[in-house]
């Protein structure tokens, strides 16, 4: 009867253990996407970043977790989730170590990209050998709701944590502090996490891996360089051409492979495809911007690290408070209506940001209401986003429907993320050629300017065009043109996420849809 005890006690004791090591993981995992953008401004002053390189930066890291996320369920199914799991922590600790001592912006995209690779693979290994751990009802609702707990924690305090590292260290530690994080979580993963495999694991499909990759990897440059290349340039239609190529050799190996990683049959089912707009949607504006708010309070409002940071927090801080609700209203009238008026909310918010933005006195006070708004409407749009692609098919695709879900939402962030930066450059260059008309415009490089200007750091300007100061000695043209191009990224974010809003009730339909099974199809 003692042994029996003890060992209730020691299993028990392994797996609060092993939800620590996890939860670990997880937190490093969301901290690398919410923390790392209120440093990118940092990175422009002491790494000589312009706004590509802090776009890469944030972009790659999402490229990098969309090359393996379906991949590494295969590999953890194959050769042991255990065992890939504690590969990808002490991968992604070797990454951020690189990444905090890089002495350049290439450097630093590089080891991104592969704190990325090592990021989304260990995301899918955490899911994985939490179900294999807790594998009774109650034990496994517990462990999953504090790794969800965890996961909005590190994705809402992110940016208060980064920039208090900051204010406290130096941008160097954002990265830094991951390593012994990483450490100590794989000590206790090896000691307490049970070893599992599934003997019917199915074969790598690569194909998919690299043209998917090569596709996102190939519009994000078209977006993010075609302003220097030209967009009309034979480069650059040569790499729209291969981009197509790649994408359309990615839908052939996927329908004629016996274990896609997509199955596309899938987007027959109402539900999964309305959720599915929900996914894009939640990723169209919401997270995308957070990589050029900070860029606003600093560079429009004139706010510190810390202060930046502080005011973040009311769009990130409803994210972690309103899911319970969404649950709720779900339950009551159906994610066809709840997620909709989720993206509706989050768009709602973008226009209330915009007349804050445009306010007399423009601070933090003016963005809050709209900031409120768009976190609001993620809170009210995430959990029963995820709920509802897994829900909507039978139990042995439920895997297969998850990674599209969160392929579609890291897919729509990197686009996102080099589309918005695009939007931001060309409105501020609009305002510039407006302010300057009269001015010969070989006189001032304003698409140059331009995108100095929307890297937010004004310090340098003047030393790196002299000519401004003759042009626009106290800066109000400059300061102008930066709200301006913040002002049509606004518009874009709320009037796109309210399209999507459209197109996801419009396919969920009126009433609840008794949906086929995949596998009955």
């Amino acid at each position: 009867m003692m042994n029996v005890k003890m060992k209730n006690q020691n299993y028990l004791s392994n797996n609060n253990i092993a939800l620590i090591a996890i939860c670990m993981a997880t937190l490093m995992f969301s901290l690398e996407i919410s923390s790392v953008p209120v440093i990118l401004p940092t990175l422009e002053k002491v790494l000589g970043a312009n706004l590509k390189d802090m776009q890469w930066i944030m972009n790659i890291y999402t490229i990098g977790c969309t090359t393996v996320l379906m991949a590494a369920g295969t590999l953890a199914d194959k050769y042991g989730r255990k065992r890939i799991l504690l590969i990808t922590l002490i991968l992604f600790g070797i990454a951020s170590l690189v990444c905090g001592f890089a002495q350049s912006t290439s450097v630093l995209i590089v080891s991104r990209f592969f704190q990325g690779i090592s990021g989304g693979a260990m995301l899918i290994c955490q899911i994985s050998a939490l179900s294999h751990q807790f594998q009774e009802g109650k034990e496994r609702s517990r462990a999953f709701g504090i790794w969800g707990i965890i996961l909005g924690l590190g994705l809402g305090f992110g940016p208060i944590i980064g920039s208090g590292i900051v204010g406290l260290l130096s941008w160097k530690w954002v990265f830094l502090i991951h390593t012994p994080i990483a450490v100590l979580a794989s000590v206790l993963v090896y000691g307490n996490v049970v070893e599992s495999k599934d003997p019917d694991a199915k074969r790598l499909d690569i194909l998919g891996m690299v043209t998917l990759s090569l596709s996102v990897f190939g519009l994000t440059y078209f977006i993010t360089q075609g302003g220097d290349i030209g967009f009309t340039s034979p480069i650059a239609i040569g790499i729209l051409i291969a981009t197509a190529i790649s994408f359309i050799i990615f839908v052939w190996a996927e329908k004629n492979n016996e274990h896609p990683m997509f199955d596309f049959s899938v987007f027959k089912i109402r539900n999964f495809s309305g959720a599915i707009f929900g996914s894009i949607g939640m990723n169209f504006s919401f997270w995308p911007f957070i990589i050029y708010l900070p860029i606003y309070f600093q560079g429009c409002l004139g706010y510190d690290v810390i202060t930046v940071g502080l005011s973040l927090l009311a769009y990130t801080l409803p994210t972690l408070v309103i899911p319970p609700l969404a649950e709720r209203l779900s339950a009551r009238y159906r994610p066809g209506i709840v997620i909709p008026f989720g993206l509706f909310t989050i768009g709602l918010g973008f226009i209330v940001m915009r007349y804050g933005s445009l306010a007399d006195q423009p601070s933090w006070l003016t963005m809050l209401p709209g900031s409120l708004l768009a976190g609001i409407g993620l809170g009210l749009t995430n959990t029963p986003v995820t709920n509802t692609t897994t829900g909507s098919v039978s139990s042995n695709r439920a895997g297969m429907a998850s990674g599209i879900d969160m392929s579609a939402r890291l897919i729509t962030l990197a686009v996102n993320i080099a589309l918005m930066g695009f939007i931001l450059v060309e409105g501020i260059l609009s305002h510039l050629k407006t302010a300057f008309a009269q001015e010969s415009l070989h006189r001032l490089p304003l698409r140059s300017l331009a995108e100095k200007i929307a890297s937010g750091s004004f310090d340098i300007l003047k030393r790196d065009f002299p000519k401004l100061s003759v042009l626009d000695p106290s800066g109000t043209v400059v300061h102008a043109a930066l709200v301006q191009g913040f002002d049509w990224i606004l518009l874009y974010g709320g009037i796109g996420v309210w399209i999507l809003s459209l197109l996801s009730f419009v396919t969920f339909g009126r009433k609840r849809v008794q949906e086929i099974s995949i596998n009955s199809q």
